[in-house]
């Protein structure tokens, strides 16, 4: 059938919108892209690295 409208969406906006921020940020989550890596110890440590400095910055910004 049809596509029906969520009237609700949540905290979706908020999901959508953080890995959005992700993609843009690293190059490694695309797969097209020379930066992206094979290995998945490096996404990890990638995207662990990404989150401390993301959280730091959210913070500063907050207080």
């Amino acid at each position: 059938g049809q596509h029906q409208a969520a009237y609700s969406k949540g905290p979706t906006n908020h999901i959508e919108r953080f890995n959005n921020t992700l993609r843009q940020r690293l190059g490694r989550l695309v797969r097209k892209t020379l930066s992206f890596s094979k290995c998945p110890k490096m996404h990890e440590i990638t995207i662990q690295l990404f989150l401390h400095r993301y959280n730091l910055e959210h913070q500063n910004i907050l207080n």
